[in-house]
């Protein structure tokens, strides 16, 4: 694979194209973390090799993948996720500055982010384990609770090293690593003297600069629906970071109930309220990326309470006897 320039046109509705965009754009895309990887750089200052750049960005984003996967069997976190002790594990320093900081946002958000739910992603058919037609008994998810809970495992980035409080914890970062990659590309681009770009890993967006029109990078968001896709709205952003978190793709149904993907940590059981989508604009695409799931979990009253709280940035998509109704939190014009 390899970039390709887009001579992109402005076109009117009713004309024809007429007049190339005033900066060259170049792409790459791939696939990567069990998902799509797309890169778009505008205006390259003379003298960047972008054969270079798209190699700097899969080795980066193939080791990072290495040490986050639970799907790789040789992956760092799948070892540490194995490894049948509550003693201190050594790990590498980026993995382990990846859990400290999603324990941060653990405690920023009360318990609706928490990378230890994996159990209950897997015991509701959402994750490695494979899929399932109905949910699962009471007693399967209350005998998985005890498990879960950022609280039963620490970081210690000095050594660096993680602790399980019990044995069979499993941490599952699906709802941070892909926006912590976009992040550490992001990085690696304005490293190597690039400064107008848009990275998507998995719909988890940094952005930077302008776009081939000399603008802010403009990003749909998607109208909650299971199939087809619609937009509802567009944001226009720059130097920031956007993520969003639904419960609309991937779900369920059983004896007429829908069980979505997105799971109370604090519960075991998948949300069942209005909420339909939620999107994060933030500086980290990590940030918004766990953002949106906490939000989503939160629900349509606490979840924009939250939001005003923390002074975050947020696109709320309800679902109403009207049709979808969109809330914002106040610092969205």
């Amino acid at each position: 694979m390899r970039f390709v320039t887009i001579a992109a046109l402005l076109c009117s509705v009713l004309g024809a194209c007429q007049q190339r965009t005033p900066f060259e754009q170049y792409e790459f895309s791939g696939p990567t973390m069990g998902t799509t990887l797309n890169v778009k750089v505008v205006d390259v200052p003379a003298g960047v090799s972008l054969d270079e750049t798209q190699r700097l960005l899969r080795e980066t984003l193939d080791n990072f993948e290495q040490l986050t996967s639970t799907y790789m069997e040789a992956s760092e976190l799948t070892r540490f996720n194995t490894t049948a002790t509550t003693d201190w594990v050594t790990v590498s320093p980026l993995l382990c500055k990846v859990v400290a900081e999603a324990q941060e946002l653990s405690l920023q958000t009360r318990g609706a982010f928490d990378i230890t739910v994996g159990p209950l992603v897997n015991l509701w058919g959402f994750g490695p384990a494979g899929s399932r037609s109905e949910p699962p008994t009471t007693a399967e998810i209350e005998a998985l609770l005890p498990r879960i809970g950022f609280d039963k495992i620490q970081a210690d980035c000095e050594i660096p090293a993680l602790r399980k409080a019990h044995a069979d914890l499993y941490i599952d970062l699906s709802a941070w690593a892909k926006g912590y990659a976009a992040d550490i590309l992001a990085d690696l681009l304005v490293a190597n003297g690039i400064d107008n770009f848009l990275v998507e890993v998995g719909g988890e967006i940094r952005v930077q600069g302008i776009n081939s029109s000399g603008k802010d990078w403009a990003v749909a968001v998607e109208k909650p629906m299971p199939n087809g896709r619609e937009v509802q709205t567009v944001l226009n952003i720059s130097n920031t970071g956007l993520a969003t978190s639904g419960d609309y793709r991937n779900y369920f149904e059983h004896d007429g109930l829908r069980y979505s993907h997105t799971i109370d940590p604090r519960n075991g059981r998948p949300v069942t309220h209005k909420l339909a989508s939620v999107t994060v604009i933030h500086k980290s695409a990590a940030k918004a990326d766990g953002l949106a799931t906490a939000l989503l979990v939160l629900g349509p009253k606490d979840g924009p309470n939250l939001a005003r709280e923390l002074g975050v940035e947020a696109v709320f998509l309800l679902r109403t006897p009207q049709g979808i109704e969109a809330l914002t939190s106040p610092q969205i014009d």
